[in-house]
């Protein structure tokens, strides 16, 4: 399979891979190695902002290149309780096949509930 750019480039350096800890930390999953698609986010909330945000990714370069794309870009408010973007937006900034799209879909469940998580303390 042929990858774009972008995707090679966030799935090669994989940055904010890994995981947070601490009392502010909420964490979210979704998904299931055995079916070929886990995701796991984890985030650093303080005064209703998203100070810092990490991930696991067990899965295809777009699940991991979006998974990191997604942590790079989720400062700000837990109000929103969304990805930086739609699941669309994502799917056609990284050229993602359509028989690819629902591992967005796990992304976004995953990230929802991190938010979730953080909403409910």
């Amino acid at each position: 399979m042929k990858y774009s750019e972008l995707t090679l480039r966030y799935f090669e350096t994989a940055a904010g891979a890994g995981m947070l800890t601490g009392s502010e930390v909420h964490r979210g999953a979704a998904g299931s190695r055995a079916r070929g698609t886990w995701v796991q986010f984890d985030v650093q909330v303080a005064a209703g902002d998203i100070r810092a945000a990490r991930f696991l990714a067990f899965g295809c370069p777009h699940t991991i290149a979006v998974s990191a794309w997604v942590v790079e870009h989720a400062a700000g408010p837990v109000a929103g309780g969304a990805l930086p973007e739609s699941v669309q937006e994502l799917s056609e900034r990284f050229e993602v096949p359509a028989e690819k799209r629902g591992r967005l879909l796990i992304i976004e469940d995953a990230w929802v509930g991190a938010l979730n998580a953080a909403l409910q303390r």
